[in-house]
């Protein structure tokens, strides 16, 4: 493990103190799972990654309006609007 130091409100600290006592573990365990719970979550997409899932939903979806090119913004403002 590495050893690593972080300052806390108190509001903070209380609040994992209580949790610490009433799960029966360290706050450094509390911690350690959320940050455990961070890293799971965090859903980073690379940038090629981003552009092959907007290529890929290009045509998926239809308006109906069939004069999108020359009104895009008329349409984002009554988008907008609502």
């Amino acid at each position: 493990m590495v050893r690593t130091q972080i300052q806390l409100t108190e509001e903070q600290a209380k609040a994992l103190k209580k949790i610490a006592l009433s799960r029966h573990l360290s706050i450094a365990e509390i911690i350690r799972q959320a940050v455990d719970t961070i890293i799971r979550t965090n859903t980073m997409v690379n940038i090629e990654e981003r552009r092959k899932r907007a290529i890929d939903i290009v045509g998926r979806f239809s308006s109906g309006k069939l004069d999108i090119s020359r009104k895009h913004d008329a349409y984002l403002v009554e988008a907008f609007d609502k």
